[in-house]
């Protein structure tokens, strides 16, 4: 038989003893500590002496950081599966993708018909684990839209909805010996899973012919199936290197429950790997960690190097054609179809990552940290993204000084969970479900800014993975200009994998939510930017505008007030109250946690298209400037018109003291258009408006850059970019090409 080419695993056959219930969950620890790949455990659930494995392997995830989990194998017969489905993806997204399913037909059924289940004959069974597949992946494929319908012999499902997908591709293999089962494995399964003792001699060779057989039958490459093997502990190096060179077999599983036994099995791994090695490079055979169908190489995109990938990317990349691609279908406004998304997990991942798209120069390249952004950029048609979300530390260094390090696939509602304990928090936009990556290397907009500064007011430091895969670290310190150049324009330079951060003492707070009659909407707008700017920095907050309704428009404010004491509170809003009739208003004290709750969706991004957004920056709101945003709402240009208060403590920061250079602006402008029309009447808007914030800005292009960096700042940063990023990889959002010239203007 051949050898696959799979890389060697090693896992343990752990019993789910009821008498020593922490005992299995110890060998699971263990297991990962001795460098086992995966974990797996029996499951009989009428033996009165077993725990429940399902609820034994969400335990033992918990207590695990990075060992594979399965059942080896779960009894089908008593566990419905479309609830399994849903069982297995849940813990998989708990677990940052660990699980396997390994699945059973039946085979002790009078204890099954003891327990509630349907006693099967052999051929029933075959045909119940075959229906049992389809629900159960059909549960996992949340791209298809349809409503799921299985109508089987023995499983049915009518009007299913789908989802959760898991985190990852969760491979699913197949206890078997017979050959029914073992040609049910080569069209539908992942793997097949027998155990040593109960094979005969022949048995193995007999079954991966057979297994192969039908996978070609299917149309499948029969390397798709990957071949485990439940051994004794016993079993020696010469014969584990036999069974994988000679008949396939890639992952080993050791049964018993003997604290001695593994670790003298895991002294075993170093040398039985090094031999396989050696086989398969005398023998030509390429190793290669996952194996996909034929129609999923079939939506490969011409001109990407899906096979030369890196083993430890190799893994987690998501092709067009693999289940999880899905994910990167939509982002929160805008849609995206990449050729090839990148998962790494670890900064050493990260320079990976980043060498595959120096080979891949000529693709366009996005980098996701959690998927909300106005332009959706992280996304691309055709190219290279890279998806950092499983960077996503929030660590607390020091509650004293508040000082914390934050991965930039943490998301901003995640992280005021976890500094509320502490009574700190960071200014950090106005909507929970952003990434930390996109906003700590831009700006930072949010509920504290009059009173604490944008979210880059707060950075002391940053970790860069460079263009050409240099780590650094840039702070006031190390690498300053570099630093410079990250508070506000950081897309340009590198890929952020940590940042460090002081975030303040903040108690409870005041949400207020005002909804005002703007039908006089240039007096409103007016009244609003005077009450605002002369407001105590302790009130920030927001203003939206859209079409009027029957002749009425309505603009919905939000305010936070750093203050927990209602008089206090109520005495600086009453003047932002009167600027024009309210005919709503709801005041609640809250935590920061809280507040960035309400803002924040854990539900799949939806968008699609293109969005058509600009974006400016207001020293005050004018005369002039507030009857053109009238004009514009009241021709119907734009649906939906923001204006976000700055000022105060953002002010407080000299111009030329971060890339972000926008410092004089009371006032961020954002509005939402589509057509010509839309842009048209933007451009009215412009000679009353001081700067930009690229975050907000879906135009393209050199003219945006202007706006948003005036000369000084601009020319600094193609300075910076030649020296970091001289060939332009990073050129996909708002791209300072190094090659341009820019016009010196004064210092800031």
């Amino acid at each position: 038989m051949p050898d696959y080419g799979h890389p060697l695993r090693f896992g343990s056959f752990i019993t789910p003893a009821a008498g020593s219930p922490q005992r299995p969950v110890e060998l699971a620890v263990l297991s990962e500590e001795l460098g086992y790949d995966l974990a797996t455990f029996q499951d009989h659930p009428y033996q009165p002496s077993f725990l429940d494995t399902w609820t034994l392997m969400s335990y033992a995830a918990a207590r695990t950081e990075r060992i594979q989990l399965a059942g080896n194998v779960l009894n089908l017969p008593l566990r419905p599966p479309a609830v399994l489905a849903k069982s297995v993806a849940s813990l998989d997204l708990l677990s940052g993708g660990r699980v396997a399913l390994g699945l059973g037909a039946g085979g002790f059924w009078d204890a099954i018909e003891a327990y509630g289940g349907t006693r099967l004959t052999p051929g029933e069974a075959v045909d119940a684990l075959a229906e049992a597949i389809t629900v159960i992946r059909g549960v996992w494929d949340t791209s298809d839209r349809s409503v799921l319908a299985v109508d089987g012999a023995h499983h049915r499902v009518h009007g299913a909805k789908r989802g959760p997908a898991p985190a990852h591709d969760v491979p699913i293999w197949l206890g078997a010996l017979k050959p029914r089962m073992l040609r049910l494995i080569g069209r539908a399964a992942d793997g097949w899973l027998p155990s040593m003792p109960y094979l005969k001699p022949g048995d193995l060779e007999r079954g991966m012919r057979v297994i192969d057989e039908a996978a070609r039958e299917a149309g499948r490459d029969p390397a798709e199936v990957v071949r485990l093997l439940n051994i004794a502990p016993d079993t020696a190096a010469d014969e584990l290197v036999r069974l994988a060179v000679e008949d396939g077999v890639s992952t080993f599983i050791v049964m018993g429950d003997d604290e001695g036994g593994l670790r003298r099995f895991a002294g075993l791994f170093g040398e039985v790997r090094e031999r396989v090695g050696e086989a398969r490079a005398s023998s030509g055979v390429r190793e290669r960690s996952r194996v996909r169908r034929a129609s999923a190489l079939a939506k490969r995109r011409p001109g990407i190097g899906y096979d030369d990938l890196p083993p430890e990317l190799a893994e987690r990349a998501v092709e067009p054609g693999d289940p999880a691609y899905a994910r990167y279908l939509s982002g929160y406004l805008r849609g995206g179809a990449p050729g090839l998304v990148l998962r790494p997990r670890t900064v050493a991942e990260v320079q990976a990552a980043v060498a595959v798209a120096r080979e891949h120069r000529e693709l366009p390249l996005g980098v996701l940290s959690a998927g909300h952004g106005i332009s959706g950029r992280s996304l691309n048609h055709g190219g290279l993204v890279i998806d950092v979300s499983a960077l996503d530390t929030v660590e607390v260094l020091d509650p004293d000084t508040g000082r914390v390090r934050l991965g930039p696939g943490a998301r901003w509602a995640d992280v005021a969970r976890t500094l509320a304990p502490y009574g700190l928090a960071i200014s950090s936009g106005d909507y929970g479900g952003v990434g930390v990556g996109g906003l700590a290397t831009a700006g930072g907009v949010g509920w504290f800014a009059r009173s604490h500064g944008l979210t880059i007011d707060h950075l002391t430091a940053v970790e860069l993975v460079l263009a050409d895969g240099r780590v650094v670290r840039t702070s006031a310190d190390q690498e300053p200009d570099l630093f410079w150049g990250v508070r506000g324009a950081g897309a340009n330079f590198g890929i952020a994998t940590s940042f460090e951060l002081t975030a303040a003492r903040v108690g409870t707070i005041a949400f207020a939510q005002l909804a005002f009659d703007a039908s006089d909407t240039a007096a409103f707008l007016e009244g609003w930017g005077r009450e605002i700017e002369a407001a105590d920095r302790s009130v920030t907050g927001q203003v939206v505008l859209g079409a009027r309704r029957g002749g009425q428009r309505v603009a919905q404010a939000m305010l936070v007030v750093d203050s927990d004491n209602p008089d206090t509170i109520i005495e600086r809003l009453q003047p932002i109250a009167d600027v024009a009739p309210l005919l709503q208003q709801q005041i609640a004290l809250a935590t920061y946690d809280e507040v960035m709750s309400l803002f924040s969706s854990d539900q799949p991004q939806q968008g699609r298209g293109e969005p058509h957004s600009h974006s400016g920056l207001a020293d005050h709101l004018s005369p002039g400037l507030a009857a053109e945003v009238a004009e514009l709402l009241d021709a119907g240009t734009s649906y939906f018109f923001s204006i976000r208060a700055v000022g105060g403590a953002v002010a407080d920061v000299p111009s030329g003291a971060t890339a972000y250079a926008g410092r004089s602006a009371a006032f961020s402008l954002s509005g939402f258009g589509t057509g010509p029309a839309f842009d048209e009447a933007w451009e009215r808007l412009v000679p009353h408006l001081s700067g930009s914030y690229l975050s907000f800005e879906t135009g393209t292009g050199q003219q945006w850059l202007e706006r948003a960096f005036p000369p000084a700042h601009l020319a600094r940063l193609r300075d910076l970019k030649r020296r970091y990023d001289p060939t332009g990889l990073f050129r996909d959002n708002f791209f300072i090409d190094p090659a341009a010239d820019a016009v010196e203007g004064p210092a800031a």
